[in-house]
């Protein structure tokens, strides 16, 4: 398994994805991304998951953002949320320092499974770039763990 970290848009993300995957061989290639404020800027994740299908790629999209599936591993979240901002004003009051840059396994690992569930009934469709809150991070997950 490798990680490649590529900022930007998800767009751009699964384009530079592409590349990756068509000069390597993988068996897989994964994108992780949000929705935050990229659909509005044009679809840009419509755009990468139908891109991403086309291609072959694995897309786990949360909307708004990756924080939903952090939450998910203390308590069930079905709300709609407005912008990743609330989600992370939420996790906080849980993980008062929570800081996204510094994450624990110690606090989420424990939730693993509880997240996994409350992800799959959010959203089994794999469509998460258009139900808020979801996450598709489960299928990652999944996949990563069916490995072992």
């Amino acid at each position: 398994m490798r990680l490649a970290l590529k900022p930007g848009s998800p767009d751009q993300l699964v384009h530079h994805a592409q590349g990756e995957f068509d000069r390597t061989r993988f068996d897989e290639a994964w994108c992780v991304t949000d929705v935050d404020h990229y659909e509005r800027e044009g679809g840009k994740v419509s755009a990468a998951v139908t891109l991403a299908a086309a291609a072959g790629i694995q897309v786990a999209v949360s909307n708004p953002c990756f924080e939903v599936w952090l939450l998910l591993h203390h308590e069930p979240c079905t709300a709609a949320y407005e912008n990743c901002t609330a989600v992370v004003r939420r996790l906080r009051k849980i993980l008062p320092s929570y800081d996204k840059t510094r994450l624990s396994f110690d606090d989420f690992g424990d939730g693993l499974d509880r997240a996994i569930e409350r992800a799959q009934r959010l959203d089994p469709s794999g469509r998460e770039h258009v139900r808020n809150p979801s996450t598709g991070v489960w299928r990652l997950v999944t996949a990563i763990l069916e490995q072992k």
